[in-house]
């Protein structure tokens, strides 16, 4: 990075300045904690302190809820056939 792109970060405000590679990877590490990573991303997503974080922490809720669903929905379908399985060794006894 050179001296004047340095300086055109040093003049936005607090709240529009970009992120680090270093503090992506440390809310990564923050955000997968179990309990304590989740309250994070609620108060990070909800905050306005600085919008590149708060964007960060609702693409990453974002990710989270669409890895939950389809979990959900695998074990829906796995589950729904080893019930299957179980009715038809039952049956053919």
């Amino acid at each position: 990075m050179n001296s004047y792109e340095k300086q055109e970060i040093a003049a936005l405000p607090d709240k529009y300045r970009p992120l680090g590679a270093w503090s992506y990877f440390g809310y990564t590490i923050l955000f997968s904690i179990p309990l304590i990573g989740w309250i994070f991303i609620i108060v990070f997503a909800l905050s306005g302190s600085n919008i590149v974080r708060r964007s960060f922490a609702r693409s990453y809720f974002c990710i989270l809820l669409l890895a939950i669903i389809l979990i959900v929905i695998a074990g829906a379908i796995l589950g729904f056939g080893n019930i299957l399985q179980i009715f038809q060794q039952s049956g053919a006894q």
